[in-house]
């Protein structure tokens, strides 16, 4: 990583620290829609637990458990995983959810082929590199096991926001703090390679409103 791009990352942390620290449940406790998208096409796999990246303080991690999946959810901020497992044991689900804190741009600290499915929802597309996000995907194809779902979410480059704020280069920029890498359809395309791309699905959330992608893909049996 450039000395800009670990200046980025740390800033990025410190921010997001700082965010869940003074809103914690800031999102809510409802799952996100694609949330409730991505268990269904999991139950349909028949997937029975589900790694989650870039958790945060949990609302959909937790929804996945209150489903009925096992779940392993990570994140790069202590506080946000703080604040999941401590929903998770009001609402009685602690024993399905496990946390692990982790910065995506490391290895996933599991073996190879020991989950059936993965959920990232805004993770690939906050402050990494085209290269950090490839390396990503590698790896998630990598603990799947065949057969195996992947659902993410990324604000594209029809976003509002694309194109203002601070841009630090390779289609990421910075606005109210938050530093984001905007998908075109030819990155989605790209890290489809060597899996099966069953879906594209633009939709909008929040306000602005943010403009995304939904993808799922599928590691080949």
């Amino acid at each position: 990583m450039s000395d800009n791009g670990q200046e980025l990352a740390a800033g990025q942390l410190r921010h997001w620290q700082s965010t869940y620290t003074a809103h914690p449940g800031m999102y809510g406790e409802q799952p996100s829609a694609p949330a409730v998208h991505a268990a269904a096409v999991f139950r349909a796999a028949g997937a029975r637990d589900v790694l989650e990246l870039g958790a945060g303080q949990g609302r959909d991690a937790l929804f996945f458990a209150r489903e009925g999946f096992t779940v392993q959810a990570t994140d790069f901020s202590v506080q946000g995983l703080e604040q999941l497992r401590a929903a998770a044991r009001a609402q009685h689900v602690d024993e399905r959810v496990t946390t692990a804190v982790h910065d995506v741009r490391e290895p996933l600290p599991l073996p190879d082929a020991t989950v059936d499915a993965v959920f990232a929802h805004m993770l690939l597309c906050m402050a990494l590199s085209t290269e950090e996000i490839h390396g990503l995907v590698d790896e998630v194809r990598r603990v799947l096991r065949p057969g195996g779902v992947f659902v993410y979410t990324v604000r594209h480059t029809g976003d509002a926001h694309y194109g203002a704020g601070t841009a630090h280069g390779d289609d990421v920029y910075e606005h109210g703090g938050f530093a984001v890498h905007y998908f075109g359809r030819d990155l989605v395309d790209a890290l489809a390679e060597d899996w099966s791309l069953e879906e594209v699905h633009a939709f909008d959330e929040g306000e602005l409103p943010r403009r995304l992608w939904r993808v799922t893909q599928a590691r080949p049996r």
